[in-house]
């Protein structure tokens, strides 16, 4: 069959494909913000994405018998990694300023035996406070993307392919699941920290405001949860990266045991896995 070129008109059936598909790029584009610091522009991978979109609905052949939804999330991706490369998104020295603030974050923790104070952290790297909550939004968008598996770096690195064979899909499927699953674990207060901040993209400010407290505060209980989030998630998948409490039978530990159980409890196997499709995409967008 002839390929269906750039300049090709967009018939009825193609643009029905586009416009049912659309909320597949708006899904594929939150996903990539929370791994991002927040200057990348959300209308800028919009567009990057929609454009993707448009390009495989025309290049599309379904007597190849490969699923539209699968098929365009390729060159949704490769889209986005194009608009993210073009963007720079994170200079190697933005990558090192957050390594260096989360060691220390970690180190002072392990040296308090607590979350550390946003000041204290601050003098610990010899900074002041403003460049810190600066640091602070290239470090917690880190620490999100190293809950599901990846680390901070290029460009590349951001978009994941779904290429991977049956077996590393179904355990990065099944993460997903244990994710949604710490979160709804959490502490009340650490709970609609994580939702509001992370899922609803909600201002530092206005989730103090709620709450009534600080922003400082907000960072700090931000920190915890990612930290609860963190372990819970390596005691359900890995285990051997749980450091183990210095007083394992304190109020501290204790606590985070439970959290532990109650993950482990909230569902199984299929429940995890009903949260998406044989892609990983959730099911309320790949529908």
């Amino acid at each position: 069959m002839t390929a269906v070129s750039a300049a090709t008109p967009i018939d009825r059936d193609r643009e029905d494909l586009i416009r049912s598909h659309i909320p597949l790029v708006g899904h594929l584009v939150r996903e990539l913000l929370h791994r991002l610091p927040a200057h990348v522009n959300r209308d800028d991978l919009t567009s990057a994405g929609l454009a993707a979109l448009v390009s495989a609905a025309k290049a599309y052949d379904p007597e190849r018998g490969i699923p539209f939804a699968r098929f365009a999330t390729t060159r949704i991706r490769g889209g986005l990694l194009d608009e993210l490369r073009g963007l720079d998104w994170a200079s190697r020295s933005v990558r090192h300023r957050a390594r260096r603030a989360e060691t220390a974050r970690q180190e002072l923790t392990a040296t308090l035996g607590r979350t550390p104070e946003s000041t204290e952290l601050a003098a610990f790297l010899g900074i002041g406070m403003e460049e810190l909550e600066s640091v602070e939004e290239d470090v917690q968008r880190a620490v999100v993307l190293s809950l599901q598996g990846f680390t901070a770096g290029a460009a590349e690195e951001m978009v994941i392919e779904r290429t991977a064979g049956p077996e590393e899909l179904l355990i990065h499927r099944e993460r997903i699941g244990y994710l949604h699953d710490a979160i709804e674990a959490l502490p009340e207060r650490l709970k609609l920290v994580v939702q509001q901040y992370f899922l609803e993209e909600r201002p530092m400010a206005e989730i103090a405001d709620e709450l009534g407290v600080t922003g400082s505060r907000v960072s700090q209980l931000r920190a915890e949860a990612l930290e609860l989030l963190r372990d819970g998630l390596n005691t359900q998948l890995e285990p051997g990266l749980v450091a183990e409490q210095e007083r394992p039978d304190g109020c501290v530990a204790r606590r985070r045991t439970a959290y532990y159980a109650q993950i482990a409890a909230r569902g199984d196997l299929r429940t995890r896995l009903a949260m998406t499709d044989q892609l990983g995409l959730p099911l309320a967008v790949s529908a």
